[in-house]
Formats: structure tokens, sequence, C-alpha cells
């Protein structure tokens, strides 16, 4: 089975965004070298305790600082933005990276809609449905728009079409990515409920589209990994006071002994109950069964792995540990 990597740069209390983007860097030269397959960055607004608001570009510094690794939003917020300029921003990777660029997209605002609104800045297509931006999208990457569609002419003549995904927690979104023929990622950290049903049915009404003739499905999971179960559930125990708060109002990652000193009320307690459904914890041998059991259900050869941890160190270590119980090829 394939590993790859899903980072959202978390910051850590007591550190800064700009620390947070450095070991995002970081991280993704070690996946790289430990033998992981994609690395993904992830898109939030209005969240201090997430940095990664501008994926494009954090792809371009991560595809520069590595060699092999495929490199990828995961994903774009298109509701937020022109199609055209989301393809002539992935059309330039392309070329600077031939081979290694994904890009995934993603249906949810990511942000309050305050954000929401000042990113779209009265934009009159930020309110386009999502399907017709999606279509002009892949138009426009494939040098098929019009004048009526987002400007004639090929958006990257003689560059090669970024791989499109598809990012989705829900039936709507999957449903999404079967009718335009795209590859699906599924949100499992996000949506728990019924993903390999969600995920079946995808591939029973795929829609071929180009030179893609059958369907390609991989599954997003949470997990914290480290060297023994009591270990992991200590990591872990910053994450699930960090999750109590909604996504793009979260401030930075907890430590361990932040978590501790705050009272939880009965009622953030049965939150982090429910949370912990998306959240694997534990030793090695423990978590690696767990993304097995996962890729069982849901029929995948790859898992992409998101880790969230206060210590930057201790995150890296987590992918280190799944690198090796999955015997992964290093570079």
């Amino acid at each position: 089975m394939r590993l790859s990597v899903l980072d959202q740069s978390p910051v850590s209390s007591g550190s800064t965004a700009a620390d947070a983007l450095r070991e995002t860097v970081a991280l993704a030269r070690a996946a790289e070298r430990l033998g992981y397959s994609r690395y993904w960055l992830a898109e939030h607004h209005g969240a201090p305790g997430l940095a990664g608001c501008a994926p494009e570009v954090l792809v371009a510094r991560v595809a520069a600082a590595t060699s092999t690794i495929r490199v990828g939003a995961g994903g774009i917020l298109l509701s937020h933005y022109s199609p055209r300029k989301v393809a002539e921003t992935f059309g330039v990777l392309t070329a600077l990276f031939p081979g290694r660029v994904d890009l995934g997209i993603g249906r949810a605002d990511g942000a309050s809609p305050a954000i929401a609104a000042a990113l779209r800045d009265g934009a009159e297509n930020g309110a386009d449905p999502f399907g017709r931006k999606l279509a002009t999208l892949l138009a426009d990457l494939d040098g098929r728009a019009t004048d009526a569609d987002a400007g004639a002419g090929t958006v990257a003549a003689g560059v090669e079409r970024p791989d499109v995904w598809l990012l989705a927690s829900s039936s709507d979104g999957a449903a999404a990515a079967a009718a335009f023929g795209l590859p699906l990622c599924f949100a499992h950290f996000i949506s728990t409920g019924y993903g390999p049903q969600i995920v079946g049915r995808y591939r029973s009404t795929f829609q071929p589209a180009g030179a893609r003739e059958w369907s390609e499905a991989t599954v997003a999971v949470a997990a914290v990994c480290a060297e023994t179960d009591a270990e992991a559930e200590e990591l872990a125990s910053s994450v699930d006071v960090w999750r109590l708060a909604s996504e793009d109002g979260r401030g930075p990652v907890p430590s361990v002994d932040e978590a501790r000193a705050r009272p939880r009320t009965p009622f953030e307690h049965a939150k982090i109950t429910q949370n912990r459904k998306g959240l694997i914890v534990g030793g090695p041998q423990r978590v690696a069964d767990a993304l097995w059991e996962l890729a069982f259900d849901f029929d995948v050869e790859e898992v992409v792995v998101l880790t969230v941890c206060h210590d930057p160190a201790a995150r890296l270590r987590s992918y280190e540990l799944l690198a090796q119980a999955f015997e992964l090829t290093p570079r």
C-alpha cells in the first residue's frame, strides 16, 4: 500500500506561522526521503492555528525543495476563485515541475461567511454553482475554453495538465467526481459515516472522461503515531483540545501541558469522544492495523495521512514510524 501526506501547516502555541511554514518544507523533504508518494497542502482561512492559506505558493516551495515526490493542493477551494486563474496557476506549476503536480479541488468554503465574502471581493462568479466552475476549470486546463466559458485559447499550450482530484466528505462531492470523471479523495478525518458506501457509489457511477477510463480513489485519514500507545495518547490529548474549536476558528495547537490544564465541560468531553472517531491514535502496530482496515473497507491502495502534533519533532516521528511499519522504500 502507498502512503501520502496531507499537511495543514499547523501552528504550535509559542511559535509563529512562519515557523509552521518552515516545518512544512522540512517535513516534505523528510516525507520524500521516507518513501511517501504525495505531499498535499491544505487551504484554510481565518484560522490562527493553520498557516496554509495559499496552497499554490506552498506547492511551488515544496516542489522546489524536493525532487521526486508528487506535490499538490489538497485542495484549492474553487468557490472563492476564478477557474481561469486556478488553471493558469497550475499550468505554470506543471511547467516548472513536470510530472509531479496534483490539483486537488475542494467544494467547501473553508472559511467563515465574512472571510469567504472578502476572498471573493464582490466577484460576480463567486456565487456560480460549483459544477459550472469545475467544468470551466477543466475546459481551461484542457485548452477547450471558449469566449463564453472563460476566454478563448489554451491556458498552457504545450504544458501537460496537472492530475486533477476532487476532495469530498459527502455523497455530493463524490457524485461530482464521478460525473466529471475525476479521481476522488474521501476525507475520512472529516466524515466517518458511510465513507466506503459513498466511494462504492462513486465507482459504480463513474463516467470516463478524456484519457481517464476508470475510477481512482484514495482516503485521507487523521492519525497520531508514537513509539507506544501511551505516548501517542498523550500527544493526541492536545489535538483533542485543539479540535474543540471549529476549524475556521482554531488557534495554535496547545502543548500537552496546556491541554491538561484546560478545564472541559461535559459537552466538550462528549465532543472529544465524537471527534476521536476520525482520529487514529497509537503505536506503530495499532495505527498500521487501523490504516490497513480502512484501506480494505474503502478498497483503496493509497492512504493520505494527516498528522497534527504540538511538537514538530513528534509529528515527524509519527510519519517515520508509519513509513517503517509499512516498509516504504526510502528514496
